[in-house]
């Protein structure tokens, strides 16, 4: 089934691994066949991963970008799992690491990305909760995150 992807102008994005960027009008991409593609809004670098939840989404995003060497970076994404489950207590936040684990072995690292998003919103919520500059921490969000399922 054809993939109809938006891209707004000056974004950049990466299909297959090749770095591309929109012309200054846009473009709109129809993916005909299985293809890795990421935008721009999905893409961290290595020194933007500076939280636990973030640095297990950068090594998914290494294996979804690198695929064909997905293998050496599985190592590294289950120890940042392991210590992630060791430093909480939580249910949902278990299960939602349990959940990108799943997918991860599955080789599902899109929707790995996707929830280990809400992971990432979760544990801001729960840092500027614990530096009293917001509110409780919202487990529904990592709820919703399983609802495709």
């Amino acid at each position: 089934m054809p993939l109809k992807v938006n891209i707004k102008p000056g974004e950049k994005f990466v299909v297959n691994g090749a770095v591309m960027v929109a012309g200054n009008k846009g473009a709109s991409l129809i993916l005909q066949n299985e293809a890795t593609i990421l935008l721009g809004k999905d893409i961290i670098q290595e020194e933007e991963a500076n939280t636990p939840a973030k640095r297990i989404y950068f090594s998914i995003l290494l294996m979804y970008l690198d695929d064909h060497d997905s293998k050496q970076y599985y190592p590294t994404f289950i120890r940042l799992i392991e210590d992630f489950m060791e430093a909480t207590s939580f249910n949902q936040v278990r299960k939602t690491l349990l959940h990108i684990v799943q997918d991860v072995n599955a080789a599902k690292y899109y929707r790995a990305l996707k929830t280990c998003k809400a992971l990432i919103g979760y544990e801001t919520e729960v840092l500027a909760y614990a530096q009293d500059r917001g509110v409780s921490p919202d487990l529904n969000a990592l709820e919703a995150a399983h609802d495709d399922r």
